[in-house]
């Protein structure tokens, strides 16, 4: 059954409520992994250990991380008034080189007040904002606070991963560890430029 504009609101509305900044994020994580757990509802050693990669790696984009002065200039002028509201969990590779960006292009605008929840916490949310049918995080919703409404929605990988996704699933039928493997070393190199250029045009 279709969910209605209304009960989407009302889904976003009370996520809001229950949602982390990205700080109270990252101090989750990090609480979650004292104890050997990953965030989300199913537990397992190789979830556990992602999460354990994904905490250094965002570690280390928090610190060395730039956003290109001309896109910085763009962020900061823009006259805005929105939400970004991101489903993603701790173990997710994508979330990892992704979050650390949306989270210091927030940081540009007083007007962009970012939000994160958990996908597993989250189901009929997350069931409104598939790709291609699945759950796939990391889920950008920009929602305008003041008109209750969704704008736009980014996710889960910028629109060149994106590309470089589709066009190997059309050659090869599946993801294999090795295109895993180049497409980190592709998010290293581009060090979140295409996600800036990407929520660029969302605003």
């Amino acid at each position: 059954m279709k969910t209605t504009t209304i009960e989407i609101q009302g889904l976003i509305e009370e996520a809001i409520k229950s949602s982390y900044s990205y700080q109270e994020y990252r101090i989750l994580v990090s609480n979650l992994l004292e104890q050997g757990k990953s965030t989300g509802q199913v537990q397992s050693e190789a979830l556990t250990n992602y999460s354990m990669l994904n905490d250094r790696r965002m570690k280390r984009l928090d610190k060395t991380l730039k956003i290109d002065p001309a896109i910085t200039e763009s962020f900061s002028k823009a006259n805005t008034n929105i939400t970004w509201l991101v489903l993603t969990e701790g173990w997710c590779g994508d979330a990892a080189h992704s979050i650390p960006v949306i989270n210091k292009l927030a940081e540009l605008n007083e007007g962009i007040d970012l939000k994160i929840i958990s996908r597993d916490d989250n189901d009929d949310l997350m069931n409104n904002f598939l790709t291609n049918g699945g759950k796939s995080i990391p889920k950008l919703i920009a929602y305008d606070t003041a008109k209750q409404e969704v704008l736009n929605s980014w996710g889960p990988r910028p629109s060149i991963a994106t590309k470089m996704v589709n066009d190997y699933k059309e050659a090869n039928g599946s993801l294999d560890p090795q295109f895993k493997e180049d497409l980190q070393v592709w998010y290293n190199k581009n060090k979140g430029e295409n996600i800036a250029e990407d929520l660029l045009k969302l605003l």
